[in-house]
């Protein structure tokens, strides 16, 4: 039997974002495999924090040790003295696992995994604030790569970019895919949530759906763009039930968000624009499922749930030929260059013109989703104890 401490501070803030999402069920899944072992969770807040814990205490052989620390003290710390060690804070360690990185210390005998989501604030630091650059720099996490005993990469795109640009040994990596819920599914037509959520935010009958974080990196610019000229190719076509289509964008506010919405507040098609600032996580898997068709330009991507949970609920998805999104998409998806808004349109256009092409994209998105379910990242963690 092994002693592991779990660092669970990423779930402080008690939002449902990528990271939180991930820790949050790989942690339900790996309880649920291993009942032998002993799971400790580190937290830390100084104020009272949002985080629920309650889903933990069904689990008789994991222990959840609440700290006070005021977290800039704590971090300062970690960084300059090394001290305290996690796995001595939480009554000693075999192994700890950090869900994603952040600033932290452990004893040498001590083994660390390591998550690392992606590298996007190496690859793109201009689409980070100097808060966050900054932040990155001082955490260093090519460090904590070279401390780990195991990394787990969430794609092979991760994976490459740990290998090149941390120079860090590729037999020191696992590449483990993320899982997506199983509530993501096509919700009956009569389901009465599908007419609660289309008047709780105010939704159009027939919408094309960006969901996800409103930030520069998302790439929404170039949706805004291509759905612009579709409005205007459908008028001088007289297509009319092309021009029926309005676009939802949808999603929590980052950095830059305000760019983005001055830029739809000046777009020519700015009344056929439907802008929701947040979307609960319970009624997410039900606005899917009213969209006609899902875009999702990113400019880079670790993972990308927002495309795959799409694709389970049975909607038409468009994504970026680039980072992890091909060997997340498959086939399951139609493929863009995020730097040319005119193939965004092209794909719009396809999809929403073709019952045939409409078809071939759910039964293959359906498919594919069905691949990435929570309990195999969990039982190749449990793998991954076993080794180390």
């Amino acid at each position: 039997m092994a002693r592991i401490g779990i660092d669970v501070r990423c779930l402080a803030e008690g939002r449902r974002t990528g990271v939180e999402e991930y820790t949050r069920n790989l942690l339900q899944n790996i309880f649920t495999l291993d009942t032998r072992d002993e799971f400790i969770l580190f937290f830390n807040s100084f104020r009272s924090a949002k985080a629920d814990f309650a889903w933990v205490e069904k689990y008789p052989n994991v222990t959840l040790k609440k700290f006070n620390w005021p977290n800039k003290l704590l971090n300062f710390l970690f960084w300059y003295l090394s001290w305290p060690k996690i796995d001595q804070l939480i009554g000693g360690a075999d192994i700890i696992f950090m869900p994603n990185i952040i600033f932290g210390s452990m004893s040498r005998k001590t083994k660390l995994i390591s998550t690392i989501h992606d590298l996007s604030f190496e690859r793109y630091p201009e689409t980070f604030s100097w808060v966050r650059r900054f932040w990155h720099m001082f955490i260093n996490p090519k460090k904590i790569c070279q401390r780990s005993d195991k990394i787990i990469a969430i794609s092979n795109s991760t994976k490459r970019d740990i290998v090149n640009l941390y120079k860090i040994n590729p037999d020191k990596i696992s590449v483990s895919y993320n899982g997506i819920s199983e509530k993501f599914k096509i919700v009956d037509r009569n389901n009465e949530n599908l007419i609660r959520v289309k008047e709780k935010y105010k939704l159009p009958y027939k919408f094309i759906l960006y969901l996800g974080t409103i930030e520069p990196r998302k790439n929404i610019s170039a949706i805004i763009q291509a759905y612009a000229q579709l409005q205007k190719d459908a008028a001088e076509a007289g297509q009319a039930e092309m021009a029926k289509y309005k676009l939802v964008i949808a999603g929590s506010q980052g950095w830059l968000s305000k760019k983005i919405f001055a830029e739809i507040e000046q777009s020519d098609c700015k009344n056929d624009i439907v802008l929701v600032k947040f979307v609960e996580e319970d009624d997410k898997e039900f606005v899917l499922n009213l969209a006609s068709l899902f875009v999702y330009p990113s400019k880079f991507e670790g993972f990308g749930f927002p495309p795959l949970e799409a694709m389970a609920c049975g909607v038409p998805t468009i994504i970026s030929n680039n980072s992890s999104l091909p060997e997340i998409a498959g086939l399951g998806a139609i493929m863009i260059d995020p730097d040319r808004p005119d193939e965004i349109l092209h794909a719009m256009q396809e999809i929403l013109s073709s019952t045939q092409l409409r078809e071939k994209l759910i039964i293959r998105g359906l498919a594919q989703a069905k691949k990435f379910t929570w309990t195999k990242p969990a039982e190749d963690f449990l793998k991954l104890i076993n080794k180390i």
